[in-house]
């Protein structure tokens, strides 16, 4: 196995690479279930891809914001481990494929070497903090949210409390009430405010989308931001108790709140506190280091085409609250871009602007701090790379999830559909190019990563079978989603399902009754004055699929006949864990606590020690075929089964044992009494186990 520990300086991320070698020869030598070894693995970023015997690995940009050095880093590794291709994603990673499995490691260590990480990019975690692209340069904002976002992401990584949870858990900044973080559809979304002078943030809990799409609810109209982050501990503390975890469908946060009602849920995260150890945790904003633009002079440009640049300008340049300056939409078609383009931006933006790219939610890059003198000199070497394409943020500027690409999950291709709509749209329709209403997204799958559910014209990959049951691929048609600004929305209606060859008719027939009969109203106004029927009526014979000819069988951007495949999907990091590992985790996660009680972190070592009694408690009730969905309900039921009826003895009810951690502050005595309860637990439930098998 290789040594990593003369290459990185941090010795917490050196202990997690050298633990993902280490658990990657256990996995080989079949000593960790393979169910297991994939909850490990995700967490690190390490995703199983379409394509057997290869990973994808998704690399976290926190609030989207990349460092020229940083791309660089990427380019590399892209270079040495995958095929040279980066994909940037809607929640403002970037993702590589085809990644050997035995690789990975020294992948980490590679991209570590820049301060870039793959920890908790996937699996039931807190993932990526996302924020607006133009956060810090928004002529709009009450202040800069990236400070905040920075702080609460650094809080949260390898924070014990939020490491196994049910589902994954997503959180955006937004710097305006236009909410282009897009707080509705987050488990938790932030909202840059001021009142009264002070800083703060709308707090909106439980959104999100999937095929059973949730608005948010309100948490907080206003909390000063020292509260951010101990308001979403308490949050995360009743989601990792509470949360179903057995039921992949209904394990996000947003079912959770749907059952119990925003009212129990706060109560829930009422009594959490006591628990919480910062009650208040100060972020000095003024900290915060910024990148700083250059000071040149503005080298001589020569414009070829005036008019592709007038029209450039008129769609791919964005305001500045700094004098001077303006940012740069860069058009990325479907988010991908190779290597070779990020090393010279990368070099285009160390040499002329603030030395730094922001990734954005609709998979484009920014490019902020351009001196407006030169700008273009930045579209001629822009225009080097292939990238002026004009229409940053329109409606030629459509959001696709990979897709039947590389996806376990995807049904249809996402990514072909795209292609050939951006191309319709830019033949047909050059009006568009310009139209900043019109939204269009793409998913391949139900799961949504390409948020066709909150555009106003999406599309969602599935499949159509004729009479004699052939299989085709289909797109479901979305119409009416829209972001209505300070965490309001509407999310789109399910209207037709169309065999997918015919998804650029379906688009047209909706534009052109858009052009004629909207009269100047936005795309969400004209839909919902229509109605769904009105728009089912003259869509829905595209559904029929009795007439299919054989062009229809073969998807967008393939050459051969469909064939429906759906893998396992890892979004969620699904687990069936095995009771012989159960102890063996609970004996790790007690010795996580004694780690972190000799350096005094407290409050994470009383977590550890809880993670290992619900683990330990857990591995008795899964001998027993007893249901084990949320921390709660296990509690509860070993009380029933084991302590109430007596085979066990503890002197207390579990949950007497076990809920003490919400009813003390973790202070050194507490940690260390609970930890020496929950090494005492496992022997006792080891023990019986023991008994068990030997009768």
């Amino acid at each position: 196995m290789q040594s990593f520990e003369t290459e990185i300086e941090n010795p917490i991320v050196q202990k997690d690479i050298i633990e993902l070698a280490q658990k990657i020869e256990l996995f080989h030598n079949g000593k960790i279930d393979e169910e297991k070894f994939r909850s490990l693995r995700l967490a690190r970023g390490v995703y199983g891809q379409r394509q057997e015997g290869v990973q994808m690995i998704r690399i976290k940009v926190p609030y989207g914001k990349l460092k020229s050095n940083q791309l660089r880093r990427i380019a590399a590794v892209s270079d040495e481990y995958s095929r040279g291709r980066l994909h940037i994603t809607t929640r403002q990673d970037i993702q590589i494929h085809y990644v050997d499995l035995n690789r990975t490691p020294e992948l980490w260590a590679e991209l570590e070497k820049d301060e870039v990480t793959v920890r908790e990019a996937c699996g039931n975690v807190v993932r990526n903090v996302t924020a607006s692209e133009t956060a810090g340069i928004d002529v709009n904002e009450p202040f800069d949210v990236s400070p905040y976002a920075d702080a609460l992401y650094k809080f949260f990584l390898r924070n014990p409390i939020c490491q196994e949870m049910g589902r994954k858990f997503k959180v955006s900044f937004s710097s305006t009430d236009e909410d282009t973080g897009l707080s509705y559809l987050h488990d938790i979304g932030y909202i840059a405010k001021i009142q009264n002078g002070v800083r703060g943030f709308k707090v909106l809990v439980a959104g999100g989308l999937g095929s059973q799409p949730r608005h948010a609810d309100v948490l907080y109209d206003f909390i000063e931001t020292d509260k951010i982050i101990p308001i979403m501990e308490g949050v995360l503390r009743v989601f990792d108790r509470y949360g179903e975890r057995k039921s992949r469908a209904k394990a996000r946060m947003k079912f959770l709140l749907k059952d119990i009602g925003l009212e129990a849920f706060k109560d829930l995260i009422a009594e959490e506190q006591k628990a919480i150890e910062f009650k208040s945790v100060a972020i000095d904003a003024d900290a915060y280091v910024a990148s700083k633009p250059v000071s040149v002079e503005a080298p001589t440009a020569e414009i070829k085409d005036q008019e592709a640049f007038e029209l450039w300008k008129s769609t791919n340049l964005i305001p500045q609250k700094q004098e001077g300056y303006v940012a740069i939409g860069v058009k990325v078609l479907l988010g991908d871009f190779y290597t070779d383009k990020a090393r010279l931006l990368a070099n285009l933006v160390d040499k002329y602007a603030a030395g730094e790219v922001r990734l954005t939610l609709r998979q484009n890059i920014v490019i902020p701090f351009v001196k407006e003198n030169l700008v273009p000199f930045f579209y001629q070497e822009l225009e080097k790379l292939g990238f002026v394409e004009a229409g940053y943020n329109k409606a030629v500027d459509i959001t696709a999830c990979p897709g039947t690409d590389t996806c376990n999950l995807g049904i249809a291709s996402s990514t072909g559909i795209a292609v050939e709509l951006e191309r319709m749209l830019k033949a047909e329709y050059p009006q568009y190019l310009k139209n900043q209403d019109l939204v269009i997204k793409i998913s391949g799958c139900m799961n949504a990563c390409g948020q066709h559910n909150m555009a106003n014209i999406g599309f969602q990959g599935m499949t159509v079978r004729t009479p004699d049951k052939l299989v085709a691929p289909a797109l479901q048609v979305l119409l009416g989603g829209g972001n209505q600004g300070n965490g309001n929305a509407t999310f789109a209606d399910k209207v037709v399902k169309v065999p997918s060859r015919r998804g650029p008719e379906a688009l047209r027939r909706i534009l052109n009754d858009f052009e004629a009969n909207a009269n100047g109203k936005p795309f969400v106004e004209y839909y919902q004055e229509k109605g769904e029927r009105y728009f089912y009526d003259f869509l829905n014979d595209l559904q029929d699929a009795t007439n299919l000819t054989q062009e229809d069988f073969i998807d967008w951007g393939e050459e051969e006949k469909y064939v429906k495949e759906i893998g396992i999907g890892e979004c969620a990091g699904v687990v069936i864990d095995l009771i012989a590992t159960l102890f063996f985790e609970s004996e790790e996660k007690i010795d996580n606590a004694k780690e972190a009680f000799e350096n005094e972190v407290y409050s994470g070592a009383i977590y550890y020690a809880y993670q290992s009694l619900v683990n330990s408690a857990k591995a008795l009730l899964l001998a027993e075929n007893k249901k084990t969905n949320t921390h709660a309900g296990i509690i509860s039921q070993f009380d029933e089964i084991f302590v109430e009826t007596g085979q066990i003895e503890l002197g207390t009810s579990f949950s007497e044992l076990i809920y003490q951690i919400n009813k003390n502050a973790p202070t050194k005595e507490f940690a260390l009494n609970y930890i020496a309860s929950s090494d005492k637990f496992l022997a006792a439930v080891r023990a019986f186990r023991a008994a068990q098998q030997e009768a």
